[in-house]
């Protein structure tokens, strides 16, 4: 089993800055992918930005350029700076955790999700 707890989330003017935290335990893989996923009121969950063991990342064509992922891979903590935010980021922020086998895919835990309000 695998225990993902976020932080950080908070209300903040349009253009201020975030930044998100996610430390997981239990049953984590050497092997494994992290990442921020956001649900909006009446949106599905959508990808943010991911990151593997090795330091890949990937990112979602809207944050691009303005948030950016990190990890601790010692703490098995990920770590979301969001900068030059917008309203249409305001969302319930969720971490998750992927325990990958070699074929790249595996099994997702996911976080209690934490609130992000953009003002205008």
């Amino acid at each position: 089993q695998v225990q993902l707890v976020e932080s950080g989330g908070g209300l903040v003017q349009a253009g201020g800055s975030l930044r998100l935290s996610c430390a997981a335990s239990g049953s984590i893989f050497s092997i494994n992918r992290m990442g921020w996923y956001r649900q909006a009121p009446g949106q599905e969950r959508e990808l943010v930005a991911t990151i593997t063991s090795r330091g890949r990342t990937n990112y979602s064509d809207s944050v691009k350029g303005r948030f950016t992922i990190a990890r601790d891979n010692a703490k098995n903590t990920v770590y979301l700076q969001m900068n030059s935010l917008k309203p249409e980021d305001t969302a319930v922020y969720y971490c998750n955790l992927c325990n990958l086998f070699e074929g790249g895919t595996g099994f997702h835990y996911w976080g209690q999700g934490t609130q992000v309000t953009v003002s205008s």
